[in-house]
């Protein structure tokens, strides 16, 4: 019964969320069982490229280190705001979310070159917050019970922890970088007039105006303002 019920709730997790944590959480118990071995995973693109082993592109983002407190806490966020994203602003939209999780890895792992970060994953789950954080920028946040403050100060706030703890913040910080990247092509940029104004005239040819045309009284200004919504609240 126990079982059934556990069944239930992990088949309950979406798709992506489930994949990606699963692989994480696959990958950290073999290195642990010592089937495998963490040099066999990170990110050398001397061996990428020279010894094909292609895997490496993948596997650097499923080691978060072995079993403690560090595993658990990006476990944790990973999982929370993976799904959050899944089931918030890419309810229905798989595609688009796999796409951003190719998007992120594509330039962690060009920027992670330069870096020489051998591990990327914690970086990947810093992105997800910030998307996430940007995306719900009224949510209240509370932090160990210490700090209280609106969502999009979370990976600040993240990295501030990373510090305290002696870690290096490279890894936040790329994450962050690379989350604002692709916050702001998604939905910054495409919602600029000059941008909107520039695709549809890519788009669509501007029809000449006849001066002999009289609108039907529907078609003339006036009446409802459709589309334009008000905030609740506001």
């Amino acid at each position: 019964m126990a079982y059934q019920t556990l069944q239930q709730e992990y088949l309950q997790i979406p798709v992506v969320t489930r994949a990606y944590t699963t692989a994480c959480v696959l990958t950290t118990a073999a290195v642990q069982l010592e089937i495998i071995t963490p040099f066999q995973l990170y990110f050398n693109p001397d061996l990428i490229l020279r010894n094909y082993q292609v895997w490496r592109l993948i596997t650097n983002f499923l080691f978060f280190g072995p079993v403690g407190f560090n595993f658990l806490f990006n476990m944790i966020f990973l999982y929370r705001y993976c799904r959050m994203l899944e089931e918030g602003s890419f309810r229905g939209r798989t595609a688009d979310f796999v796409f951003m999780f190719l998007f992120g890895g594509l330039l962690m792992t060009i920027f992670g070159t330069f870096v020489s970060l051998v591990f990327l994953g914690q970086a990947f789950t810093i992105m997800l917050v910030y998307v996430w954080s940007r995306r719900n920028p009224n949510v209240r946040m509370n932090f160990f019970g210490l700090l209280n403050f609106q969502a999009p100060f979370l990976p600040w706030v993240l990295m501030g922890f990373s510090l305290l703890l002696g870690n290096s913040i490279i890894v936040d910080l790329l994450g962050i970088a690379v989350g604002h990247v692709y916050f702001f092509l998604e939905d910054v940029f495409p919602n600029q007039p000059g941008v909107c104004f520039l695709l549809t005239s890519m788009l669509f040819d501007t029809p000449e105006e006849d001066a002999n045309y009289n609108p039907l009284p529907e078609e003339r200004p006036g009446g409802f303002a459709w589309g334009e919504g008000q905030r609740l609240g506001g």
